[in-house]
């Protein structure tokens, strides 16, 4: 699951999400139990009655979706799609013949792409339940860095790996309905604790620590952290691309809030060059900013397509979005209703793909669009923050019981 820069939230902040190996054994006390999560409640609906259904290029949610689905047929067919039982999506076997269908059509064929979503899934309008149709939308992209493997000259903040004794657990091993939430941390006298604070490990306070690569811009690092994924590029002109690996287990602390609590941006005109220029104005404060996010990352170097979402998938640009997965399944095509994030008047509705999960994307309506790489991708995940509503579409044979209304 990624981590990355919800630079779109940046009114309330740069934000985070993750994925990460398997945990060696370890013992743990029985967790907290925290707040019970919201329940989600579905309406069947026609896909034609979506807005702009009509309008879309089914074929490039096409390719999203036949990366789910390479990863959805070679799962057990007796389980959940959903990582939380309670979760909408049915059985991994009621998606494998759709899947098997998908993989071999052509992409290519806008028509026929969209004849295949039409012919095998029902769509439904999601919604708390109790509650609202229309959540915030947001979005994210993949930077890239200036970076070197050693440490020297310009090169002097690190990007480190994955330290050996940072473990995870899977709270719904514990209780089916915590599915979809994970929480890091170290073992300490048979206990996990949270792992040190941004600032402990920044103030060289963690002994063991590995650096990946060495990057020229502490904001920049700061922000790749919040990503939890992005490209560096060396002296030789060569590009690595780096991976969330693991995080750790602080809660999360909007800079951007601080920011605007202080009086020091407005509201209206915090972006992240804003947030920026301002760390870079003033060396002592900026740094000192930076560690009120107690949250930390950590990487990977990833070979091949990339980046990859918490679905262990290769993200595609404007086809892949971010979820809450304790209310949706990852791999399942939703059908996304909201405004451009550059023009407030333009709709922006679209087929997408559920890949990605973040730290900051919580709630039944609530979705993160990947932009992808570049400026005009920073430009538009930098603005993205939009009300809107999706819909689920799930096959004809999963016969979901969420709260109808």
């Amino acid at each position: 699951m990624r981590a990355r820069i919800y630079v779109s939230l940046i009114a309330g902040a740069v934000l985070l999400n993750a994925c990460a190996p398997a945990p060696k054994p370890f013992a743990l006390p029985a967790p907290p139990k925290p707040e019970k999560p919201s329940q989600i409640a579905l309406r069947a609906v026609t896909l034609d009655a979506l807005p702009g259904w009509q309008a879309d290029h089914h074929g490039e949610a096409l390719v999203a979706f036949q990366k789910s689905c390479a990863k959805i047929l070679i799962r057990p067919k007796d389980r959940d799609l959903a990582a939380n039982a309670q979760a909408p999506g049915g059985k991994v076997a009621q998606w494998q013949m759709p899947c098997r269908v998908a993989m071999g059509l052509n992409t290519h064929d806008r028509l026929g792409a969209r004849r295949f979503f039409e012919t095998w899934f029902v769509a439904y309008e999601v919604r708390e339940n109790g509650g609202s149709t229309e959540g915030l939308f947001t979005g994210y992209f993949e930077p890239e860095l200036n970076g070197a493997l050693e440490q020297g000259g310009a090169y002097q903040t690190p990007l480190y790996a994955r330290p050996a004794d940072l473990v995870s657990a899977s709270l719904g091993t514990f209780e089916a309905e915590l599915g979809g939430t994970t929480i890091w941390g170290r073992v300490e006298n048979g206990r996990l604790q949270p792992y040190p604070a941004r600032a402990a490990i920044e103030d060289g306070q963690v002994v063991g620590l590995e650096p990946l690569v060495w990057v020229d811009d502490p904001v920049e690092a700061f922000f790749l952290h919040v990503q939890g994924s992005g490209r560096v590029k060396l002296p030789d002109g060569s590009v690595i691309r780096l991976s969330f690996a693991g995080k750790n287990g602080r809660v999360y602390k909007s800079i951007g809030r601080v920011l605007i609590d202080s009086g020091e941006i407005p509201a209206d005109r915090l972006t992240m060059d804003a947030i920026r220029d301002w760390v870079l104005d003033r060396p002592q404060q900026g740094a000192d900013l930076l560690k009120k996010n107690p949250s930390y990352v950590f990487f990977r170097k990833l070979e091949g397509d990339g980046p990859l979402g918490a679905q262990g998938v290769a993200l595609t640009p404007e086809r892949s979005l971010a979820v809450d997965r304790r209310y949706l399944p990852l791999g399942a095509p939703m059908w996304l209703s909201t405004h451009e994030s550059l023009n407030a008047q333009k709709p922006y509705n679209r087929l997408m793909i559920a890949q990605d999960t973040g730290g900051a994307i919580k709630g039944v309506v609530r979705g993160d669009i990947f932009y992808g790489a570049g400026e005009t991708a920073r430009a538009r995940a930098g603005n993205m923050k939009r009300p809107g509503r999706y819909y689920l579409l799930l096959p004809r044979t999963v016969v979901p019981t969420h709260g109808g209304y």
